[in-house]
Formats: structure tokens, sequence, C-alpha cells
């Protein structure tokens, strides 16, 4: 056996023993497994402080229709221009994405494409590549020309189908202490619940609070010897929530850039710092963005200006394909896209449309379909998991329960068959049939004396209707502080088909937006659909908000809120 096959074997053991991945059998070597890719990178000229490179990637997994080969430079090495690939750089990362010309890559197939450099002092050659985040173990074991052989995986290991399945989930001591200091809320105070970075600010901690590296120093610490997973919520796109004021950030809509150096690279930073291997981190991708330039844009009668202007600019797409291209790169850190929920994109008209602008999305700036492991419903809103008393199917009075007022043509009456739905839409348009998906369930347990308990008068559809649903807002498009609302079920690991966690992303008792115009610095409005007395708008059929009086601003702790949501809980708190 020569010395170039020894060493493949060897890296070899070392990806089949993390990932548990079946990978193309060597021709040649029955049982043998081979590498899933490989990468070749030459140098062709170097002139000091320049240089010219071309590099092959060859694809021994399953045929790829879009592909994205990374690598990061030992030294201060800059890409300054690319050809057969769209190639780009951070720091010392640097991402080669197909052009639209080569994206196929069949299984044995093989792309190629150059770029030009420039650099000072030395110009090691860089040891480890991926293929769409799956390791490559080069040619002959190691990159070619002098430097380290056999690179193996990063990291401990490619990642698990579902992070939550077997492991604990972290609770922010933060939430917890205001949890535990209201009457009652030690019954809740130790559930898991997301971390959310709203702004730059949020990063470090503001006001003396936690920041990101105190969360996950915080996170190591529960974890002890089991697994643990940290869940955090990327949120401060520019021109972000174009449709809703109180949620405005505070990166206007042309402020791509800052987002990506003053926001992600830090966060992307702090993520792949080795202390922080062993953690599984679950990040909920830019909230109420991108199902926005579907339904609140051009013609329709939700359309907004601001909405426009952000489907125009294009930077909610590049704003989300960085993200999921920078966060994606550890192994140990899973991306889900927020994909709105069933009464906001539920309808024919929305449902595929959809699904086709989250695929544009992951599939920008260097971004691939797999820096998405799945994606989250229902974050901070309040649908119920479930509708039990009645089904799309039913028909009343001889009416199909879609012609109701509720429901309203929808395709989905709950979250949970829409999530289920739609996770099918989403492979179909192009992304991996493994993806996982998540329901924030922190607020729609809908329990109570309000809770019906079964189906409606059959006298009308209405009535069916309304007589039977758990959901009781005033109308679905309503989603600021809802009077009424509960805690819905506990987080849980792979509660149904599809699904891989019920998740609490929304910190209970945390204000979804002022009931009055607060000033503040945070760069947050007044919507009035925190108002109690406001009478709607087309997107809530021009109803009232239904909304809690004397709420905070935005994120905010809202004591009212939280008790209310203990009160209605479904299932009931002990």
């Amino acid at each position: 056996m020569s010395r170039s096959r020894t060493a493949i074997l060897a890296a070899l053991a070392l990806v089949a023993g993390a990932s548990g991945t079946a990978l193309a059998v060597v021709p040649g070597d029955a049982g043998i497994t081979a590498v899933p890719c490989t990468v070749d990178y030459k140098v062709q000229n170097d002139w000091g402080t320049g240089f010219t490179a071309s590099v092959t990637v060859t694809n021994n997994s399953a045929a790829k229709s879009s592909w994205a080969v990374k690598w990061s430079y030992a030294g201060n090495q800059k890409v300054t221009n690319g050809w057969n690939a769209k190639v780009t750089q951070s720091g010392t990362a640097v991402t080669a994405a197909n052009e639209s010309y080569n994206g196929a890559l069949a299984t044995g197939g093989s792309a190629s494409f150059g770029f030009q450099g420039t650099y000072s002092g030395s110009n090691a050659l860089p040891t480890t590549f991926t293929l769409d985040g799956v390791t490559c173990n080069v040619d002959g074991g190691g990159p070619t020309g002098p430097g380290p052989t056999d690179p193996g995986p990063t990291g401990p290991g490619t990642k698990v189908d579902n992070p939550y399945a077997g492991a604990k989930v972290y609770v922010n001591p933060e939430w917890s202490a205001k949890a535990a200091a209201e009457p009652g809320g030690s019954r809740i105070s130790s559930q898991p619940t997301g971390v959310w970075l709203d702004r730059i600010a949020a990063i470090n901690g503001v006001n003396g609070g936690m920041g990101l590296r105190d969360h996950l120093d915080a996170a190591l610490t529960q974890k002890g010897s089991g697994e643990l997973v940290v869940q955090l919520v990327i949120y401060n796109l520019p021109g972000r929530d174009c449709a809703a004021l109180a949620s405005n950030g505070e990166l206007g809509p042309t402020e791509i850039d800052k987002y990506k150096t003053q926001y992600i690279d830090p966060i992307a930073s702090i993520l792949a710092d080795s202390k922080y291997a062993g953690l599984r981190i679950v990040n909920t991708i830019e909230i109420d963005s991108l199902p926005n330039l579907v339904t609140n844009t051009g013609s329709r009668p939700t359309a907004t200006p601001q909405c426009d202007v952000m489907k125009a600019n294009g930077n909610y797409q590049k704003g989300v394909g960085y993200a999921l291209n920078k966060l994606g790169d550890a192994p140990n850190v899973y991306n889900y896209i927020d994909a709105g929920h069933h009464g906001w994109i539920g309808w024919d008209d929305n449902f595929a449309p959809s699904a086709a602008l989250f695929k544009e999305a992951a599939t920008t700036e260097g971004a691939t379909v797999n820096d998405v492991h799945g994606f989250i419903t229902n974050t901070a809103n309040y649908s119920a998991l479930k509708e039990n008393n009645f089904t799309i199917n039913d028909n009343v009075a001889g009416k199909s329960v879609r012609e109701s007022k509720w429901v309203d043509w929808n395709r989905y009456v709950d979250e949970l068959s829409f999530a289920q739905g739609f996770r099918n839409q989403l492979v179909t348009a192009g992304f991996n049939s493994g993806i996982g998906m998540l329901i924030d369930t922190s607020r729609n347990g809908w329990g109570g004396t309000a809770r019906p308990a079964g189906p409606g008068a059959t006298t009308t559809v209405d009535t069916y209707i309304d007589g039977g649903r758990y959901d009781r807002r005033i109308h679905i498009g309503n989603w600021c502080n809802q009077a009424g609302a509960g805690l819905g079920e506990r987080p849980q690991a792979a509660p149904a088909a599809g699904i891989d966690a019920y998740v609490w992303m929304k910190p209970p008792g945390e204000s979804d937006g002022s009931s009055s115009a607060i000033p503040n610095d945070e760069g947050k409005g007044f919507d009035r659909m925190c108002d109690p007395t406001y009478t709607g708008n087309p997107r809530n059929g021009n109803n009232l908000s239904g909304a809690l009086p004397n709420a905070p601003v935005s994120g905010h702790w809202f004591s009212a809120q939280f008790q209310q949501l203990m009160q209605n809980a479904y299932p009931p708190l002990s």
C-alpha cells in the first residue's frame, strides 16, 4: 500500500468515526470508504508579494446542484479576484461558491476555479478544506506542496441529525432570575429560553448584562459531562422587520456592510472559539424578515414602503445568506431559518413563494443549503400548536372551514400541520431532505377558562370554528402582547414527525412592544398594533389589536403578561 493511500485511510478513520455518515467506496478496495470530497490546491505563480492559485474540488458524495468550498489562511493572504467561482473572504476565511454555469457537481465529478491574491511574509498553504460544510481530505493526504498532511475534520466532528436529541438546553440565568422573582414563577424559571442578540451591543452585553461569551461560559458550566444546546436568536438585519415598527432595529436599510463586519463577523469569531466546541449552538436566523418580502410588498393591500425598499435592495437575502455562511462554518453550529407561521404564509399565494425565497437567501453570499440545518416557525408568535376541535377538511352547513372568517382560505389551521407541510415544500424547493423543524411554543398554549372543551355549534361555519378554536385572538394577524395567551408545550426534543423540538425561543414575559410611544436608545419604535385601542389595518382585517395595556418597550420585562401566560398555560402549570 502506498504512502498516499495510507494517509487517506488514516484521515478516513477520523471522518467516519466522527460523523457516522456512509461514504462512497474506493474502487478496488471493497469495503473501504472513500473521503467525501478531495481538494487539490496549487500555487501556480508566486512573486513574493502576490500569487495565483488553482483549486480543483472532487465530490465523492451525492450529486449537488450548488457547492461552496471553504478554507482559512494562517497568514495575511488576501484574495483580490477570482474566476470560475465567486471567491469572497472575511478575515482569514475564504469561501468559493459556484457560478451559475458550474453549480452541478455529480458524484465523482470535479470543478476547477482560480484566483489571485496578495500577501507579505510567508504564503503558507491552507491545510483544511470543506465542501458544503463537510471536511475534505486532499488527494495524497495533504495539500499540494509543503505543509502538514492528513488535516482530518475540523472541530470535534460533524453535525448530528437533531441537536436536541439526548441533550439538555441552556437556561439563561438572566431570564431565569426574572421569572423566579415573579409570584409562582419558580414553576418555570428552570426552562430553557433563547438568548436574543438583537443589536451589536448585545454581543458584549448591555448595561452590565451578560454578553455572548458570558452566556457560552455559563453554558459550559451547565453542560457538565453531557450534551448541551445553546439557543441564540440572530436578529439585527438592515431595515429589520419592515412591517412592524415595535421591533425595528438599529441598522438602516442600506447598512449591510455594518451588519456583516460589526455584527455577524464578531459573533462568528466567538462561536468558532475552540473553547466552545463541545456545545451544540442553535441559531434562529433573523425572525420576521424574509416572509415580509412575499406578503408585504408590491400591489398587495398589506404592502408597506419599507418592505418594498428591502425587496428592491436585496439586503434581507444578502444578510441571511451571509449569516448562514459565516455562522455555519463551525461543526457544532446549527442554523434554523425563521419561517414565519401558518397565519402568515399558510395561504396558497404565500406558501411556495416563501420556500423559493428562502432557497434564494440560502444560496446567497457564499451560503449553500448545507448551511441550513432546518427552520423554525411561530417564533415570538401565538398560533396554536394543534387545533383538536376541527380540521382543514371539515365541512359545516354546506361550507368548508376554509370559508370561515378565522381560517379565511388558509390551507392550515395550526402550527404543527403547517410546520410539517412546509417542511415538505422546503425540500421540494431544494433544501436537504434531512432538515428538521422547530416550533416556538412559548406563548401558544391558550388554556384557562376560555379554552373550548369541544367543537363549536354547527349552525354556521363561523360558529363552528369560533366556538371550537383554542387560539382566542381577535384575528390571526394580531401579534403584539396578546390578551388571553398562555404558555404552551414545554420545551422537548423530537415531539412529532419532522420536528426537531418544541422550544421557548421567545422568553415568556418579554414584551413585544410598548402600548404607547416610549423614548429609548434601542432603535425601537411605537407600533399601533401594540396599542389596545387600535382598530387595525389590512394585515389584521381592520380588527382591534387585542394587545395588553401598559406594555414596555420590546424585549423589556412585562410582569402582567408573564402572570397571564402562567395563568393560561396549557398544559396547565402544577
